[in-house]
């Protein structure tokens, strides 16, 4: 199974962060690839939320969404948006919202981020997503073409929680755009996400932002595939890139073949404390 990766410096300009999208889609069409992966934030990185905030509109009112749908009509592939901040439908805050697009133009799911990003880091940077943004309510899980998908975003990769659910839902892939800060990137992004694919026996994509972003933040980089057995297929580095990959999809039941966790694992009651 053929897939592609998109590693992005997306910036404040939704129109030109698309138009980037629709030349990678193009690509990664002409390349045999089935379906396409961006990363966190795709349309559009700014963290000035007055500058940010005439291009924040409802989802049935963005024309990003419409040109990228009918772009994956014309190449027959389908679209993982990474995630897109859109108005929620309460009228209230924003949605950081997962949008998978198929091959025959219409959305098939959404997943919006479950887990906020209200962190303070030692470097003083500081970030309070709740105060824009409303989280999730469930984990979501798609048929795609590549299998049985598990979406999450970011943040949600700390939560193995989530992540116990998918694997008990035997999903074969989980998706997990990022926008990752350079700190909390190279101390923890590549063991959290091999662990993220090893107790799950499933792939982990992980298509990401990276380098000096327009409005002065930085990101990580090193959008990953990685294996069920938690071998890093692809590290895509630091720079903005199109990557093509092929996953073998029989390595999946290889792996639960040898180590059949999804056949071993028990409910865990609440721990007995004691004193």
């Amino acid at each position: 199974m053929r897939i592609a990766l998109h590693q992005m410096t997306s910036g404040i300009d939704p129109e030109h962060n698309v138009l980037d999208m629709i030349d990678a889609i193009i690509r990664s069409a002409n390349a045999g690839a089935i379906m396409y992966f961006a990363p966190e934030m795709s349309i559009m990185i700014d963290r000035d939320r007055v500058r940010a905030l005439p291009q924040l509109k409802n989802e049935s009112h963005m024309a990003a969404l419409r040109m990228l749908s009918e772009c994956a009509l014309r190449h027959g592939i389908w679209l993982h948006l990474g995630s897109i901040p859109v108005v929620h439908e309460d009228g209230q805050k924003l949605a950081n919202r997962t949008i998978i697009i198929g091959a025959d133009g219409e959305v098939k799911a959404r997943y919006d981020k479950m887990h906020l990003f209200d962190v303070h880091l030692h470097t003083g940077e500081s970030w309070k997503e709740s105060s824009a943004y409303s989280g999730g309510e469930r984990p979501v899980a798609i048929h795609t073409p590549l299998g049985l998908m598990g979406l999450a975003i970011c943040y949600d990769m700390r939560f193995p929680d989530l992540f116990s659910a998918y694997a008990k839902s035997c999903v074969d892939i989980i998706a997990l755009p990022s926008a990752f800060t350079v700190p909390t990137g190279e101390a923890h992004w590549h063991s959290l996400l091999r662990a993220r694919a090893i107790e799950s026996e499933a792939f982990v994509i992980a298509a990401a932002q990276c380098g000096l972003h327009e409005d002065g933040r930085q990101t990580y980089g090193h959008s990953l595939v990685v294996d069920p057995w938690g071998k890093i297929v692809i590290d895509m580095g630091t720079s903005p890139d199109l990557a093509v990959v092929d996953l073998d999809m029989n390595t999946i039941a290889e792996v639960r073949k040898q180590i059949p966790v999804h056949l071993n694992r028990r409910m865990i009651p609440p721990p007995f404390i004691v004193g």
